[in-house]
């Protein structure tokens, strides 16, 4: 008799893992349980699809149930797990589409919950026109939203990844745009200040509001028509929370999976949990950060992608490790590009790094190619090793490329000096001679 692989989620992790392990072992019955309608979609592009850039939310589905069913890989939309029970082998679910529970043995188990975005716990969070931004369903449901309403003003609430692209996206529909920061800062735990000048330059120029300022309920009579703060009530039609996302773990919890000092599930490298034959990867899941060499929560589409792929691959008998991550990211606002990889200056001294910190400003192609722009590199060095600890960058053009070198070299624990002796690309249309991360390299290595 054929073992049976469960997999609970059915978005990036959860399909990675069930494609990879049907791939690994071809006689193995891998189920998928997906509570929602739609498997495995691309979540990052719903900015963009709300924006109008794509048109039709399909376009986001990368495989549809059936497309994986045709591959060997049943998969069961609107089932919902409700337990695990690890001693016996067993996985309770909700089937709400015959509003019945099941239950079925498993002999091997990922679990790809993923995560929530988080909703401050304040008076009138569940009214309409206040939405959060992490599944397609809730990408729909603001697009529906934004089509009957045709809201005039928009209030974002935090000023993470999330907050930055729908601000974009409000102000592209035409939308009065305000975003309301405890701190004041966007992108804070991100970006250091003197790139975070550049990005709040950005957002104003494009009449983004930047308050200092934290809500303490949402106003209105079953419609949201304003933030209130202590101080202050901002009027608007539509608000966006993106104060970040927290683990769904409760369920893993319950079963007696260990969880981790971020909050999410603890695995080894192999994406293993304390329980046998039970794996965890994707936005429920922590990652070792290869430069504190810590365990990090970065809930990232391709780090739950390459999760995925390494829990399938052990849980259909193979001997896979996850080479855990750097931190890397890039967010589009505006005209601007802004990424980031490794650790901020502020984090590395909160560490106990001795840090350095070089930030230059360069050209982004040939000085006297038609159309070069400034762009800014920021990199944060340990002092006494020379070991590179991050770096940031932001401009027009050749962001992301340049962070993936920067991503490669901490990927591989180069020093400053070894940064600045890279052979990178050269043509005046594309990087100067010498290339801004050089340049960065070589006034840190002075």
């Amino acid at each position: 008799m054929a073992e049976r692989l469960i997999v609970i989620g059915g978005v990036a992790a959860g399909m990675s893992a069930a494609a990879k392990a049907r791939r690994t072992q071809r006689d193995l019955e891998v189920v998928v349980f997906e509570r929602g309608s739609f498997i495995s979609y691309a979540a990052c592009g719903m900015p963009y699809f709300l924006a109008g850039d794509i048109t039709d939310h399909r376009e986001l589905i990368v495989r549809t149930p059936e497309q994986m069913i045709a591959q060997g890989v049943h998969v069961r939309i609107r089932h919902e797990v409700t337990a695990i029970d690890a001693e016996a082998r067993t996985v309770t679910v909700h089937d709400y589409e015959r509003g019945r529970e099941l239950q079925l043995d498993y002999d091997k188990l990922v679990i790809a919950t993923g995560a929530r975005a988080e909703c401050p716990p304040l008076r009138g969070c569940g009214l309409d026109g206040v939405f959060g931004l992490r599944s397609l369903e809730s990408g729909l449901a603001v697009h529906r939203f934004l089509a009957e309403n045709k809201p005039k003003a928009a209030v974002i609430i935090g000023g993470g990844y999330i907050g930055i692209e729908m601000a974009e996206t409000f102000r592209r529909l035409g939308i009065d745009t305000t975003m309301l920061i405890r701190s004041g800062i966007a992108l804070r735990t991100t970006i250091d200040e003197d790139v975070r000048k550049v990005v709040h330059a950005e957002l104003e120029r494009h009449d983004v509001k930047l308050v200092k300022d934290a809500p303490v309920s949402f106003d209105g009579e079953g419609k949201v028509e304003a933030v209130v703060t202590e101080g202050n009530r901002y009027p608007c039609g539509i608000v966006m929370v993106g104060v970040g996302a927290a683990p769904n773990v409760e369920l893993a919890r319950a079963a007696g999976v260990h969880l981790g000092a971020t909050g999410a599930i603890a695995t080894d490298a192999s994406m293993r949990t304390n329980l046998p034959d039970v794996f965890a990867a994707g936005d429920c899941a922590e990652a070792l950060h290869l430069v504190t060499g810590q365990p990090a929560y970065v809930p990232l589409g391709s780090t739950a992608n390459k999760q995925g792929r390494v829990a399938g691959e052990n849980a259909a008998g193979g001997n896979a490790v996850f080479g855990g991550i750097v931190g890397t990211i890039v967010v589009r606002c505006f005209d601007l590009a802004v990424a980031a990889t490794g650790l901020t200056a502020d984090c590395a001294r909160g560490l106990g790094f001795e840090v350095q910190e070089t930030t230059i400003q360069a050209k982004d192609v040939s000085h006297y190619f038609p159309g070069a722009e400034d762009i800014h590199v920021r990199l944060v060095v340990d002092a006494d090793s020379r070991m590179l600890l991050g770096g940031q960058i932001a401009g027009k053009r050749g962001v992301a490329k340049r962070v993936d070198v920067l991503a490669t070299a901490l990927y591989n624990r180069m020093t400053i000096a070894e940064l600045g002796k890279l052979d990178l690309s050269y043509a005046p249309p594309f990087a100067p001679v010498w290339d801004p991360i050089l340049v960065a390299a070589n006034v840190a290595n002075k």
